[in-house]
């Protein structure tokens, strides 16, 4: 395996830690809290932003491996308001969809590890942005974790910022 390609595949399976890291000691009630504003910190509470990251973990995971298993696999899109609007993230488990996120990645990563270089050239069709690699997949569900753990960063700095 290339080294660009490893460290893709590394940076993708470390996410889950680095997501269980980014909220550990956060309390219940600051999990639930909604920032201030939401051009502060994001519009969604801690606990509503990791299970949408589950939620796109999943996604991501099933596209991964549809393209790796099959030949030009349809990939369907998914819309994070109609998942977050419908799902009940309300009655939803925070720590549970970290764990999700943790072991979907590690569960997948040593199937990714176990690749050929061509293999991460195979691609599924999007409905939306049409032909994706395998690679193009994992780093965007890389990107988008690292995305949001920014807005955690900002909802820290927000929280400890304002009285409790």
């Amino acid at each position: 395996m290339q080294e660009a390609t490893a460290q893709l595949v590394e940076e993708y399976v470390g996410g889950g830690d680095r997501l269980a890291e980014a909220v550990r000691n956060w309390s219940e009630p600051d999990l639930v809290r909604l920032p201030p504003t939401s051009a502060e910190a994001g519009k969604w509470s801690m606990h509503q932003l990791v299970i949408h990251l589950a939620d796109a973990e999943a996604s991501f995971a099933d596209r991964m491996r549809r393209v790796i298993a099959m030949d030009e696999p349809a990939l369907l899109e998914w819309h994070e308001n109609a998942f977050s609007q419908r799902l009940h993230y309300e009655a939803q488990s925070a720590a549970d969809a970290i764990e999700l996120i943790r072991l979907t990645r590690r569960q997948l990563g040593r199937v990714l590890r176990k690749l050929s270089d061509t293999d991460f050239e195979r691609i599924g069709i999007h409905s939306q942005r049409g032909p994706q690699t395998l690679s193009a997949i994992i780093g965007f569900a890389d990107w988008h974790l690292n995305h949001h753990l920014s807005f955690v960063a900002k909802k820290r700095d927000v929280f400890s910022g304002s009285s409790k």
